[in-house]
């Protein structure tokens, strides 16, 4: 028979024994738990929701790169060919006063690498005025220019005039026009809607510049100088480049 005090040592013993091993259980299973976390985590910083950067893509910036694409520039010397145009006080024919300043437009053009001119004509040949609107249509001109200078019975009048067709028009009009007179300092006669055929049949921006009167003694002996053309020339280019740079 086991005396009672040592029966009642070997049940504290026991039940010792019982708690230890239940602590060391629930100690071995936190273990497995936290060790599923990752390094970096612990139970005090795990997120309630998701991160930022899984709850939605991040923005990407696009990379600026220069244009690759020029800007179409259809220059349009008026009339040619059998059809002289305008003649002008000193007999000088219209014709080829628009094909100098066409070529002098091209040449200014063509040295900046972000255009691409061309001419409807290069030399004394009649194109259509239907034709020269196909021209920048199918080419799908950014700019279509016509390049004219003006007469009248009275030798007096005198001044530039501009004309656009349709409201897409309207905006190279007046930067073209507004450079020309500045340039020029000629009498100021508006930029005005005119259904002239050659914009009409034009999808393109167009416009079409009465630059001055070759039937006026002072305005052509300016046109047809050097300076004149040089002048009127690089005020046309200035006109486009304001007209794009709108645009932009």
């Amino acid at each position: 028979m086991i005396p009672r005090e040592d029966n009642m040592n070997r049940q504290r013993k026991r039940r010792r024994v019982a708690r230890f091993l239940l602590l060391l259980f629930f100690l071995l299973l936190g273990g497995v738990a936290l060790a599923g976390l990752k390094p970096s985590q612990s139970t005090l910083s795990l997120p309630l929701t998701a991160p930022k950067d899984e709850l939605a893509p991040v923005p990407v910036i696009a990379s600026v790169t220069a244009k690759e694409t020029k800007i179409k520039v259809l220059i349009d010397a008026g009339h040619g060919g059998k059809d002289p145009g305008a003649v002008g006080n000193d007999g000088k024919m219209e014709k080829d006063y628009t094909l100098s300043m066409a070529k002098k437009v091209y040449e200014l053009l063509k040295k900046d690498p972000q255009y691409e001119p061309k001419l409807t004509r290069q030399d004394d040949v009649f194109v259509e005025l239907e034709e020269r609107a196909e021209i920048a249509n199918e080419w799908n001109a950014a700019v279509f220019i016509s390049i004219h200078g003006n007469t009248y019975s009275d030798p007096s009048v005198s001044g530039t005039e501009t004309y656009y067709r349709y409201d897409n028009s309207k905006a190279l009009a007046e930067s073209i026009h507004k450079h020309v007179v500045e340039t020029l300092k000629f009498r100021n006669r508006a930029v005005r809607e005119g259904h002239l055929r050659v914009l009409t049949f034009s999808s393109v921006p167009s416009t079409l510049v009465e630059i001055g009167y070759l039937t006026n003694p002072k305005e052509e002996a300016r046109m047809l100088s050097e300076d004149g053309q040089a002048r009127a020339a690089q005020a046309i280019v200035d006109g486009i480049r304001q007209y794009v740079a709108g645009l932009e």
